[in-house]
């Protein structure tokens, strides 16, 4: 243990925005002193993250059960712990790749020169965690930050108090506070966070608080990464075994209790197999969870605010002519089961607003055309998910649908994938944090020319009109299309009133 860590941990427990300010001013300085972090310091770090997380997992899995009240610590560690630490053996399997110089090639008239692109560290790289999976989002995008040899201030959700502490200390014996710095704190101190000057910030969060963040970071121009959500949707193709769309789906819907940004949040169904749909995803979800209150696997709602608004989703369905199917008990409080709800209408809630909860709205859907049109008509999903055998239904829905990412005949996988990006489009997010694209995107893409000292680079500059320049405008533009009337020497009158 590194004492002076602890003692940094304790001064940092305040939160306060004047230990954002200070804590930006040491990592700035430290990364102006070592700019360029070598492949044998970021791997290092990275193997010191990774034993931090196998050390720590019980401590962190049951730090973010108690933040819930209830969550599977099973869960807690498939994803929120070993998904990070997979990303780290990806990294430091293939980091010297991502860190090497790439040659370009050069235009042909340059030929003779050299040309190539170099990734340097963008600096200091601020990340703000979700509540739901608070190990994932943070650690998460740390990983490829330090890949990528930056410094890292990440802000926590209040709505993980115990969790923030716990990685705060995990992380803070392994890294100065001028390398990784964790915050915890509230609203106030999340908009301070997203005010900073940073180098770049990753988001992880609703569309609505994307917003204010990418508004507050455009005031420094800080480029940002978001990932956002969205309502994704589960397209059960008439080629489908029901077998599989069922368990896929119940236990999309059952991870987490539904509260995930991935999460299957709507199904379209052959109006002919909604019935068979209905009984077949009640049933399986019964067996994943045969009693969701007795069972310690199942997680509850994160707050009494999000098990509310559940319930009064359901309330304004079933209010607008909707029949609900309850596949298990709950305990009238943050304890809820899937709920499967027919007789679905565009004009419910449930169709207007991210769930985040385990409620499965079914509509019926004709044919592909259908459901392609209904889902384009939308704001793009970060998740899309196509259950079927037919190939030209699968290629139609990976070519003309937008969505983050894809799974086909399951949920989610796509997210699991190393070295695959992970990221939005259009309303569900900017950019990608993981495998290579989230390595490019943390780092910055520096072009660099190096003009050979025999190459004739007077020849481009004035005096214009010698016969090597009318011979490269002829070479590459050719001649000027004829019968097309000369410009106007003098420029068009201003109106009055207006200034230049």
């Amino acid at each position: 243990m590194i004492t002076t860590n602890h003692s940094r941990m304790d001064a940092q427990a305040d939160d306060s925005v004047e230990s954002l300010n200070h804590t930006l001013t040491l990592q700035r300085k430290a990364f102006l002193a070592a700019p360029y972090p070598e492949f044998a310091e970021r791997k290092r770090d990275l193997l010191a993250l990774r034993l931090a997380l196998q050390h720590w997992q019980d401590a962190l899995a049951r730090a973010m059960s108690d933040d819930f009240g209830r969550r599977s610590e099973s869960e807690c560690k498939m994803l929120d712990v070993l998904g990070p630490a997979v990303q780290i053996d990806h990294a430091l399997a293939h980091l010297r790749r991502w860190m090497k110089t790439e040659r370009r090639g050069v235009d042909w008239m340059f030929l003779g020169n050299r040309a190539k692109v170099v990734y340097q560290p963008k600096g200091v790289v601020g990340v703000i965690a979700a509540w739901n999976f608070p190990v994932v989002e943070s650690v998460g995008p740390l990983v490829a930050a330090l890949a990528a040899g930056n410094r890292v201030m990440i802000k926590m959700s209040e709505f993980s108090p115990r969790c923030t502490l716990v990685l705060r200390r995990m992380l803070g014996e392994i890294f100065p506070e001028e390398r990784v710095a964790v915050f915890g704190g509230g609203v106030e101190v999340g908009q301070a966070f997203a005010a900073l000057p940073l180098d770049h910030i990753v988001f992880t969060g609703s569309p609505a608080i994307g917003r204010e963040i990418m508004r507050a970071a455009s005031a420094n121009l800080t480029p940002v990464t978001l990932e956002l959500g969205g309502k994704s949707p589960a397209i059960v193709g008439r080629s489908a075994s029901m077998t599989t769309v069922a368990r896929s789906i119940a236990h999309g819907k059952a991870f987490n209790s539904g509260q995930a940004c991935v999460a299957p949040d709507y199904a379209l169904v052959p109006p002919e197999r909604i019935d068979e749909f209905v009984a077949a995803t009640e049933r399986a979800f019964r067996c994943m969870v045969p009693n969701p209150v007795a069972d310690a696997n199942y997680t509850s709602m994160a707050s009494d605010r999000h098990a509310d608004r559940a319930r009064e989703l359901l309330a304004d369905a079933v209010a607008k002519g909707a029949q609900v199917t309850s596949c298990g008990p709950g305990d009238g409080a943050r304890i809820i089961a899937l709920q499967i709800v027919t007789g679905v209408t565009p004009q419910m809630r449930i169709m207007q607003e991210e769930l985040f909860n385990p409620i499965l709205p079914v509509l019926a859907c004709e044919s592909l055309d259908d459901a392609v049109a209904f889902v384009s008509a939308r704001p793009r999903p970060l998740a899309l998910y196509y259950f079927g055998t037919d190939a030209g239904e699968e290629r139609r829905l990976t070519r003309e649908v937008h969505a983050g990412g894809m799974t086909i005949n399951d949920w989610a996988w796509h997210v699991f994938q190393c070295d695959l990006p992970f990221g939005g489009s259009g309303t569900s997010g900017i950019g990608s944090w993981r495998g290579p694209e989230g390595f490019r995107s943390l780092s910055h893409a520096k072009a660099v020319f190096a003009v050979h000292r025999f190459f004739p680079i007077h020849l481009f500059r004035p005096p214009y009109g010698s016969r090597i320049q009318r011979l490269i405008m002829k070479i590459f533009l050719g001649h000027g299309a004829s019968g097309h009337a000369e410009p106007s020497a003098t420029p068009p009158a201003r109106p009055q009133g207006t200034t230049p």
